[in-house]
């Protein structure tokens, strides 16, 4: 029950509030209600109140930055079947990213996003016809490309290393872990252990890193939480809003599906939901400032015992481990 949870609250605060209208308040089985109603509230809030703006900000925001030190990144599930690549297009040219990640992406999306390699002309290329083709278009170098496989045949991650512009690398991972399904993976294991396998690649790196993509999952969910606590990165969106992503057609039910978290070395100079490209997801655009020295005290969720030996079991269920994820620049 992780996804509507949003839902769920809005739901309880509105019956909350006939209660007190419409209810009996001298009967006890009125306030049995409310007492129930409320702590549904409170137990939803708990999880989703993170990612609104009355939640302290986990990541600092930008005050200036030179140039050189800034990275955009523009991460868009294009949904394979859909054709309207000219709408993505246009979006990377009036916002001019330094990296498109582009996922569900096959050989017509490859074939008209060539548009952009004269701009962007650092390129990994995985068309795929199986609704988890992935596409990196970069402004900037990107050393040590690899396609990986990490959980599932079928199922690509790609990982590199980002030159910026002050010759600093950064380490990044771009993902799309199938999602459960009743006609693919019934249950989440896969898409589990390939976040969790990531988050124990990471978290003794003392590079600069970044892991964005399409988790097929919430941000507030108990999976991706684990994800944040082993790999020790941060959440922009923590203390400035949900921005979901998904779905473009349903407004009463949208969900922040599409991700990116960082290390401590980055402040955040802006990030938003950009308008719909045909596609059931929205793009995501996030600007990001290098700057080591400022990002320090800034510290995300802890792990304890107990997460460690679930992120443990998680791996050995699908027999992977942090050893088969690429570390580009290590």
């Amino acid at each position: 029950m992780d996804f509507p949870r949003l839902q769920i609250g809005v739901i309880a605060a509105v019956v909350l509030l006939a209660d007190f209208i419409f209810m009996d308040l001298h009967a006890s089985v009125t306030w049995a209600l409310i007492s129930v109603t409320a702590l549904c509230l409170i137990w939803q809030l708990w999880w989703i109140l993170p990612y609104t703006p009355l939640w302290p900000k986990e990541v600092k925001t930008a005050t200036d930055g030179s140039p050189e030190r800034q990275l955009s990144i523009l991460t868009s599930n294009v949904l394979t079947p859909n054709r309207n690549a000219d709408a993505l297009i246009k979006l990377v040219k009036l916002h001019q990213p330094d990296i498109l990640v582009t996922l569900e992406s096959d050989q017509w999306w490859e074939n008209q996003l060539s548009a952009l390699e004269p701009d962007m002309p650092y390129c990994v290329k995985c068309p795929l016809d199986n609704l988890y083709g992935m596409h990196v278009y970069s402004k900037l170098p990107l050393e040590a490309r690899e396609i990986s496989y990490l959980v599932e045949q079928g199922v690509p991650s790609i990982h590199a290393s980002v030159v910026l512009r002050t010759g600093d690398k950064v380490r990044v991972h771009f993902i799309h872990p199938a999602p459960p399904s009743p006609t693919e993976n019934p249950e989440s294991a896969e898409r589990d252990a390939e976040l969790v396998v990531i988050a124990k690649s990471v978290v003794d790196s003392d590079q600069p890193i970044i892991v964005t993509g399409d988790l097929n999952d919430v941000a507030w969910s108990a999976t991706t939480r684990l994800f944040r606590k082993i790999s020790g990165l941060l959440d922009p969106r923590v203390g400035r809003g949900m921005y979901n992503t998904f779905h473009v057609d349903y407004p009463l039910l949208r969900w922040p599906l599409d991700h990116l978290f960082h290390s401590q070395h980055f402040v955040l100079m802006s990030i938003k939901r950009l308008p719909s490209i045909g596609s059931d997801h929205f793009p995501l655009l996030t600007k990001l400032l290098f700057v080591p020295q400022r990002g320090d005290n800034q510290e995300g969720l802890q792990a304890d015992a107990a997460d460690h030996e679930w992120s443990k079991e998680i791996a050995e269920e699908q027999n992977v481990s942090k050893h088969d994820v690429p570390e580009p620049g290590e």
